[in-house]
């Protein structure tokens, strides 16, 4: 009698084939419930490898391919296996009533970088930490051409990898918190150390040759304004005159306009509804704009709130028109976010200014405000942040040392106050000697 042979991973099991395979770590067995015959071997034997391939190349779905498997059990795997895909779609659809629109954007800028690179097909439950490392990897560094048709790609900022990464796994967190992973891969994978940027504010002789290199006189009161208040640029653009009190000298901050092109709520809940208070020169640049567009025309804008759906109605007559600079049909009355920026480069480099990124004029703010003797808390309230700490945190350098003016200032205030030490006894008597003689 000729002996039986088997396919590798294939074997009889009372009457019955069987495969077996390993499975995250593990060997298990399957049986077919197919009788045992010549066809049927051969028939196992294809299935198993099929198996062993797709668990090698994470597209294995174990409740796909064995849906009334006791294993399941064993493996914590369920029919709610989704795809990567899959999940960056129910993530995305839930997250968006969550956040603005700009916030929105930014996440799906960050999945349409980092899904591609882990798998759109792959199953999530395949996904391994090691790759996640190896994906941060090539995000940090780039990498080069090493095979034909592959373009080499540009290293991004560690700030940016984190970034990416913090929100892709945050994505996995939903599908860990949702039955859809026993565990989230990214759980003990640190964000990468990097150095502090410091601020790099304007010098006053700088400041001067940037607002000298403005070639129209709103743009000059554009970057002046911002240099002395410290406002975000698209608080700027959106800024209105039914926003100002000159009188009193104070802006109230209402909106933020974004790069999407919509107007929002300030950025930060500290941000919203605050009193910016004026300095004389920021006085006399907005009388100086308001001849220009104080008697301009009044828009009616809808403003999102920070609830999911609500909008409200402003009516603003913007301080800054981009009509008075160019006379076009293409130009709108309102500047892009990104447009004042470019006019903040092209300034810089009519003034042969070293180059710094526009952000730097809100800085520039707080590190004049401080090397000023400002006090810290308020400076925090003027730029919207939510306490004295971040300013503390990011400008302590450009803090004056201002311990003989304080000292000098607690001597005038305390001296009728604080009591002064009571002499030894012998110092009185020896005192008093020397009061007779």
């Amino acid at each position: 009698m000729d002996k039986v042979t088997y396919p590798t991973g294939v074997e009889n099991h009372g009457g019955c084939l069987r495969i077996w395979f390993s499975y995250k770590g593990k060997r298990v067995r399957e049986s077919l419930g197919v009788p045992d015959t010549v066809k049927n071997r051969k028939i196992a034997g294809e299935l198993r490898t099929s198996v062993c391939f797709a668990i090698r190349t994470g597209s294995f779905d174990y409740a796909v391919q064995f849906p009334d498997s006791p294993n399941l059990k064993t493996f914590g795997v369920s029919k709610k296996e989704i795809t990567v895909k899959e999940l960056e779609v129910k993530w995305l659809e839930l997250k968006q009533m969550e956040i603005c629109a700009n916030a929105f954007n930014r996440y799906e800028s960050v999945v349409r970088n980092v899904v591609p690179r882990i798998g759109e097909n792959r199953l999530v439950t395949a996904v391994t930490k090691e790759e996640l490392l190896y994906i941060r990897k090539d995000l940090l560094t780039g990498h080069q051409a090493r095979s034909k048709g592959k373009t080499p790609t540009k290293g991004r900022s560690v700030v940016t990898v984190n970034y990416y990464m913090t929100t892709i796994a945050g994505m996995f967190q939903f599908a860990a918190d949702h039955g859809y992973l026993e565990t989230n891969p990214f759980v003990g994978i640190k964000p990468l150390k990097k150095s502090r940027a410091e601020p790099d504010p304007l010098t006053r002789d700088e400041f001067i040759r940037l607002i000298d290199a403005c070639r129209h006189q709103q743009t000059k009161n554009l970057w002046s304004l911002a240099v002395y208040t410290g406002m975000r640029h698209g608080e700027l653009t959106s800024l209105a005159w039914e926003d100002i009190d000159l009188i009193a000298g104070t802006i109230t901050i209402r909106r933020n306009y974004t790069k999407l092109g919509e107007f929002t709520l300030p950025k930060t809940d500290a941000s919203t509804d605050r009193v910016v208070h004026l300095i004389q020169p920021a006085i006399s640049v907005l009388k100086n704009q308001a001849e220009m567009t104080r008697l301009g025309k009044q828009h009616h804008i809808d403003v999102q709130l920070r609830e999911y759906g609500r909008t409200v109605s402003h009516d603003c007559t913007f301080v800054f028109n981009p009509q008075m600079v160019r006379r076009s049909e293409q130009v709108g009355y309102i500047y892009q976010v990104d447009s004042i920026g470019d006019s903040w480069d092209a300034a810089l480099k009519r003034a042969g200014i070293r180059r710094r990124k526009a952000y730097q004029s809100r800085h520039t703010y707080a590190c004049w405000s401080l090397s000023a003797g400002a006090n810290p808390s308020f400076i925090a309230n003027q730029m919207g942040h939510a306490s004295a700490q971040m300013v503390f945190n990011v400008y302590g350098a450009w803090m004056a040392d201002s311990s003989t003016e304080q000292i000098a200032m607690l001597n005038q205030k305390l001296a009728d106050f604080a009591p002064l030490m009571p002499h030894r006894p012998q110092d009185s008597k020896i005192a008093l000697l020397k009061s007779a003689s």
